[in-house]
């Protein structure tokens, strides 16, 4: 049994770390322009998470490009590049084999906004004010 299915679903240490040096690797790889596409040219992508599988031979690329616009076509662009992309990881993560990239817009920056637009909302304000009268 693998150790995700005996910690209840978390990941193991060791995804977690390796997923951290693929995180690294492909960041540094979006900062020095390695890739030549029109897409990604003076395009700033951030790389908030990786997830690894089990076995290390699929990582999960979570990207977003700054002011979260583009989307589609950044992840077009990384997924046209995905074997150059792949074949660098491996170079910079010594790994025993080099784990086949996917990529993924970031959720956690809709989950913000819907956050935001949650508390902005008039009924959240007149409770966050009902439940400030009551502390004074």
């Amino acid at each position: 049994m693998s150790r995700v299915h005996q910690q209840g679903g978390q990941p193991s240490q060791r995804m977690l770390r390796v997923g951290e040096l693929v995180r690294h690797a492909m960041s540094e790889l979006l900062t020095r322009s390695t890739i030549n596409d029109p897409v990604l040219d003076g395009q700033v992508v951030t790389v908030p998470d990786v997830r690894m599988s089990p076995d290390l031979k699929l990582a999960t690329v979570y990207v977003m490009p700054l002011g979260g616009k583009n989307v589609s076509d950044v992840l077009a662009a990384l997924d046209r590049h995905k074997k150059v992309l792949r074949g660098e990881i491996a170079r910079r993560v010594n790994l025993k084999f080099a784990p086949d990239v996917r990529f993924k817009p970031d959720p956690s920056f809709e989950y913000g906004a819907k956050i935001d637009a949650l508390l902005d909302s008039p009924a959240v304000k007149r409770d966050l004010d009902k439940e400030s009268d009551h502390v004074e």
